[in-house]
Order: structure tokens, then sequence, then C-alpha cells
């Protein structure tokens, strides 16, 4: 377990040098080394976790050590980020092996007093009863024991009230679901279950969705028979619920335009029975190969997907029935897949509202008269939600909310579903 352990510093170090994305990172290190299932189970626990409680990691480090925690190298950071990780959150690993173990990896520090320096801190965490170190706010307490910056705690909760604030950070933490969406053009629901209960796959189905699956026990999903013969692809239910808002119909002209890696495309053709015609888009060709060989393996003959800018206007792509755009956006929905979000300079996010009005302007060019429009995102803000859909309503009058003006505009927080955190507003075309 000890390489196992020096591994996943050395991932994490490689993160910090290098701004990668965590899951990307992972998924290829891992699929490269010839650690067990056990160690790889072990590794990817410890790389998330640190990824996801690195706040509070870095607030007590910097409690109990009298350094900044500027002064410390990325590697000797992640060492004892690792150690206090396992002290505070896993239960599994005792104590005086999670000290030990960092110990030794300290010794790999060019600095002869970082082992040391290691095994005080880890020790004086434990004689602290692993206490976190006190605040002097609601604000600071709920930044410290969920891992989210102040930033993100205050914006929650302004604009969704304590209760859901609160919902969304425990939210935030733990290990998000994997969803499926079966293939209904691919025989029975049935029997796609009985493929996946082969392989040792373990599920729930949905009870909102009849096509929606919760799957465990799956590693890499993606390897099993029932994946390879196009029964299912993966897609999160609020996904799934974003497909059924645009409410496809056998016939329709459907454009995706913000569509990879084309989740949504593949769900509205099979919502289609693969009859009509859906018209996937994204601005990178891989991105756009990634569409095709999906709707390929899947048996959707009805899919076509290009490279298309979504801000700039096209006039070679057809008026349609309904129109998507999931739309970039900060991924505040999503935090639990890629934790490294929220720790981003929020300033980051700050062009987003414009890009994304600028993309729902040019999409509603191609909806037709009495056609819907459906904008959603994977975040949960309001600036890039709510006041990007008034602000379009506001400047075309040709367009009006699809529903009621109280369930036209919808946030899902993942405590109402499982799912991640999604937007989704649906729009109607005047004739």
């Amino acid at each position: 377990m000890g390489s196992a352990r020096w591994y996943t510093v050395r991932l994490l170090t490689k993160l910090d040098e290098n701004n990668s994305y965590s899951n990307i990172l992972l998924d290829e290190s891992l699929s490269r080394s010839d650690f067990d299932k056990r160690d790889k189970k072990f590794i990817a626990a410890l790389f998330y976790g640190v990824i996801e409680r690195r706040l509070t990691l870095d607030a007590i480090i910097v409690d109990l050590s009298k350094n900044p925690k500027s002064k410390l190298n990325y590697t000797l950071r992640n060492i004892l980020r690792c150690g206090l990780y396992q002290l505070k959150y896993m239960d599994s690993v005792p104590d005086n092996a999670a000290v030990d173990e960092s110990v030794e990896l300290a010794k790999k520090c060019r600095n002869p007093a970082a082992p040391g320096f290691t095994n005080g801190l880890l020790r004086e965490f434990i004689r602290r009863s692993k206490e976190l170190p006190k605040t002097n706010s609601e604000t600071e307490r709920l930044a410290l024991e969920y891992s989210c910056p102040e930033w993100l705690v205050k914006k929650w909760s302004f604009e969704y009230g304590k209760d859901r604030c609160l919902s969304l950070l425990k939210t935030s933490l733990g290990q998000a679901p994997t969803t499926i969406k079966v293939n209904n053009l691919s025989g029975g629901i049935e029997d796609t279950l009985d493929m996946l209960i082969a392989d040792g796959v373990t599920f729930e189905r949905s009870k909102i969705l009849e096509y929606a699956v919760n799957v465990a026990n799956a590693g890499a999903i993606e390897k099993t028979e029932a994946y390879r013969q196009g029964k299912f692809h993966v897609q999160d239910i609020a996904s799934q619920l974003c497909c059924k808002a645009l409410d496809p119909q056998p016939g329709d002209i459907v454009l995706d335009l913000c569509s990879a890696p084309g989740g949504k495309t593949f769900t509205i053709a099979e919502m289609m029975n693969n009859e009509g015609k859906v018209l996937a888009f994204d601005l990178h060709p891989n991105r756009v190969k990634l569409i095709r060989s999906g709707a390929e393996r899947l048996g959707l003959t009805c899919v076509t997907a290009d490279v298309n800018n979504a801000k700039i206007f096209n006039s070679d792509i057809p008026v349609a029935d309904k129109v998507l755009v999931d739309a970039p956006c900060s991924g505040l929905g999503v935090i639990r897949r890629k934790p490294e979000i929220k720790y981003k300079d929020p300033s980051e996010f700050d062009r987003l509202p414009e890009i994304q009005g600028d993309i729902l302007d040019t999409a509603s060019k191609y909806v037709k008269a009495n056609g819907t429009l459906v904008y959603s995102t994977c975040t949960v803000s309001k600036a890039e939600n709510d006041d990007v859909i008034r602000k379009f309503l506001g400047s075309h009058k040709d367009f009006v909310p699809a529903e009621d003006e109280e369930t036209f505009m919808q946030t899902i927080t993942p405590d109402m579903y499982g799912s991640d955190g999604f937007f989704i507003a649906k729009l109607k075309r005047l004739g």
C-alpha cells in the first residue's frame, strides 16, 4: 500500500503543477499502471478525497504549522494532505499506519527536516482529537467543514437560501452516482439489465424515468458487453430530464448546438425512435468524432454530427422544431465529479453570461414558428441561469415561456433526484 500512497502523492503533485483535469489524469494514469483492483480503489479514494477536501486540509496544515502553506513544496504539501485525509476521513486506515507511511514518504523529499516535521504535525492533529481549526463566523465554519470557498458559500446562501445552500454543500462531497440511459431501440430493457447482471453490475431503476438506471460495482462500465453492443450510454438523470423537457417527437428536426460528448443527442434520437433528423454540433473536431462514434455504437442513423461555432449564425443549418442549447458554464453543479472547479478564481466565470447570451441569441434564429427552445447548464448560479433567460426574454419578444411562469425554469439540486446540479429553461417561439 506504501507505493500506492506515493503514487497518489505524485499524481496530486502533477495536478498542482500542470492544472490538469483530475478525472482525466487519474483515469489515464491508472489505465497504464499495474496496480491491482484493491490498490486502484485506494488510490482513487485518496486522490479524489484530498482534492475535494483540499481547502480543509490546507487550513489544518496552517493551523498546526508555523510555516505558511506557501513555503511547503508541492510534494511535501501533498504528503501532509494525504496523511491528514487518512486520519480525518478514512476510518479504514489506522492512525499509526497513516502517520508512519507519511513519514516514510517524507523521507523521499530532499529536505532532511521533512520526516520529523511530518511526524510532528500529524501526531499533533491526533492529540487535538482531529478537530478542525476554530472559525469566526457561520460562513467560515461551513466553508471549512465542507471544503468550499467562502465566496461560493455566500453566493449559494444569498441566491438559494440557507437550507438549499446547506444541501448543495453536503451533496458537493462524496462519490457521484453513475447513471445510464438504456437504449430503447436495442431490445427490451430487461435484456440489457440481464447483461449487466452477467457482468457483475448491480443497479437500481429510476422511479421517475423509465430508461434511467443507477449502476454500482460497474468498474469501467464502458468495458461491459452491454455497452459494446450499444445497449446504453452513460448519462446523468438531470441531463435525461433535460431531454424530456425538449420533448422530441418522431419525425422532428432537432438541433443540439453544444452537443459533445453527445449524451443528450443520443437520448433525443432514441426518444424519436430514430425517425427524423438530429443535427449535433460542437466547436472542436475531436469532440465531434466522439458524437459520431457514439451514435454509430448505439445504431442511431438519424444523427448527423458536424463542427460549428454556436455563437455565430450558420445559414447552412436548417430551422428546426426543437433546439437545445446546453451552454458552456462554470460547472458548479458537478463539483463532486470535478472538485477542482470550486477552487477556481470566481472572476473566471464573469464572462460566461455574456457568452451564454450570445449562444442563446444565435440559437433562437434556428427555431421554427411554434417551435421549442431549451436552454440548460450544469451549474447552480443565477447569473448563468435565471438572469440569462430573463435578459433573453426581455430582448426577444417572439419567445415566451413554454409553460407557466412558475415552472418553465427549473433549478435541479442533487438532493432532488440524486443527480448533478442542473438548470433547464423551456421557451416557445410564437407563430
